[in-house]
């Protein structure tokens, strides 16, 4: 199996990036939150943001819409 890593620091593999995005993680942060990626020397978040930012995000298309993120989200659950 060909695996991309995006953080070596905590072997972070692009398709778990992918995967958790899938799952809602938005943001270089939220990323961290998950998996660590990023949170070690930091040479990873230009990647995670790179991906990241291929995908629409449900949080990011309701605030680029002006309208409350958490509220929304919490609502659809």
């Amino acid at each position: 199996m060909n695996r991309v890593y995006v953080c070596s620091c905590f072997g972070v593999t692009e398709q778990q990036v992918k995967q958790h995005a899938e799952r809602g993680a938005c943001t270089p942060r939220q990323i961290a939150s998950a998996c660590k990626a990023g949170t070690d020397c930091g040479s990873c978040v230009r990647r995670i943001q790179a991906i990241l930012g291929r995908g629409s995000c449900p949080r990011r298309d309701l605030a680029d819409q002006g309208r409350p993120v958490l509220s929304e989200l919490e609502d659809a659950a």
